[in-house]
């Protein structure tokens, strides 16, 4: 049992967990070596981000596949040509004829273009034989991601089933054409509704990173995006948002607990949640998936790929990647969640441009939590239900991965906050500084209340 209160900074109210603490220990899980059959290799190329915040110095490479699928330990060039034909057997999507997907965009007319990143073009597409209306991924072959983070896409997605990872409805393989065909998300991206709706093409940013952290440069390209939003689109509610926090949690806990073997997503930002009818919030884009440590391991080590304002510290600085540097991710896109601001923001500043560290002084100052509040919501939220989701946020982006709650945790105390349906109807929003919380635990399917106070 979590016996004992965690407290982010001076006067900040604890985060309660329920079984073994995830502050004590590292996180048991069975041993997954014989699924670590992939070689981790130096010829990788550093991969342009897919986000529009910059400057971006976790830079995404070409991603090292690491599945419990065969293993591919071909040279670079041998790797760029064969491996995506070597894995197909391994898919359980649908391949597609590159004719068919052709059609289902009438030769990928412009009319049907929805945005480009690093991988190469996306198309809104609509399959012939069934009807159904589908977003389709097409590599760029003179590009600068490779067929390694292509093959890691489909091998993760075609492995994975849960409502809140985007389903993988095919891929075609032929020739040296390669595309990755997804269910099409009607609302766009999270960050989208958050920051405004993005524009389809954007600049190469030449980018180098900070010396502390890196030695490469890196060329980075903004995201691709699957949007359709409508007019005069209504800023999210407090409601909508806790909804979409709470399913984006179960998607990150599907991979990190439930996937065989259990996966690190590495790529959590705002961009890559992807909304559906009724704002139903879908995680995507897994080129950048890694297989967890298993066994007595504590961490994989991996050169540093990402988006920066998202990557985790300790990830950055050592290249020690564990399920943690996903929570810390989790962190920001919940703070992105709640107060409407941009991970990174260059038309801030000073410490204003980070969203963390614009955070965490007021994460000391309880007084101060109002201010984090998203000023689009008008003031149209619970007091406390604020207090509470800035509590969580502030546990994830610890700068300690120890002191960061695991993901059930977190599932756990968002689904509560999802539950509390707010009506500014009935609820009148004030600005009050609620009393001390006092803790409460989640004790088996029965949720509690996690804090007390007004």
């Amino acid at each position: 049992m979590f016996s004992r209160e965690r407290k982010i900074g001076e006067g900040m109210g604890c985060f309660c967990c329920y079984g073994e603490s995830s502050v004590q220990k590292p996180v048991e899980r069975q041993n997954n070596s014989t699924n670590n059959q992939y070689k981790e290799d130096d010829f990788a190329q550093p991969i342009p981000d897919a986000s529009k915040v910059r400057p971006q110095n976790c830079v995404k490479e070409e991603s090292k596949v690491l599945v419990n699928q065969p293993a591919v330990e071909k040279d670079a060039d041998a790797s760029k040509r064969t491996s995506a034909d070597e894995e197909s057997n391994a898919i359980k999507a649908r391949k597609f004829t590159f004719a068919e997907l052709v059609a289902a965009t009438e030769n990928f007319k412009s009319d049907y273009f929805l945005g480009e990143g690093g991988f190469g073009k996306v198309y809104k597409g609509h399959l012939q034989d069934s009807g159904q209306i589908v977003a389709i991924k097409q590599l760029d072959r003179n590009g600068c991601q490779g067929i390694r983070e292509f093959v890691v896409e489909m091998l993760t997605l075609s492995m994975a089933d849960h409502p809140n990872l985007v389903k993988l409805i095919g891929y075609c393989a032929e020739g040296d054409q390669r595309l990755l065909v997804y269910e099409y998300m009607p609302l766009g991206s999270l960050e989208d509704h958050l920051h405004g709706k993005a524009q389809s093409h954007f600049p190469f940013f030449n980018i180098f990173c900070i010396p502390l952290f890196f030695q490469d440069s890196a060329v980075y390209l903004l995201c691709f995006i699957f949007i359709d939003l409508r007019p005069n689109e209504e800023p999210l509610d407090w409601n909508t948002r806790m909804k979409i926090a709470a399913g984006a949690a179960k998607g990150l806990e599907y991979l990190h607990d439930k996937m065989k073997p259990p996966v690190i997503y590495r790529d959590l930002k705002c961009s890559n949640i992807l909304l559906g009818e009724g704002y139903h919030p879908k995680l995507s884009d897994f080129g950048l998936a890694k297989v967890g440590p298993s066994g007595d391991q504590t961490h994989v080590s991996t050169r540093v790929m990402g988006t920066y304002g998202y990557c985790a510290p300790d990830y950055a600085m050592t290249g020690q990647l564990t399920f943690k540097s996903d929570i810390y991710s989790f962190g920001v896109v919940l703070l992105e969640i709640i107060t409407g601001r941009k991970a990174i923001d260059e038309t801030r500043e000073g410490t204003a441009k980070n969203l963390v560290a614009w955070a965490r002084p007021l994460f000391k100052d309880r007084k101060k939590f109002y201010k984090m509040a998203d000023p689009a919501l008008n003031g149209q939220y619970p007091v406390r239900g604020l207090y509470q989701a800035l509590a969580i946020a502030a546990m994830c982006v610890q700068e300690q991965p120890n002191t960061r709650p695991l993901i059930v945790d977190i599932v756990s105390a968002l689904n509560y906050l999802a539950s509390q349906s707010y009506d500014p109807n009935i609820h009148q929003s004030q600005i009050q500084i609620p009393r001390s919380p006092s803790s409460h635990m989640f004790k088996g399917d029965k949720q509690q209340e996690p804090f007390s106070g007004d």
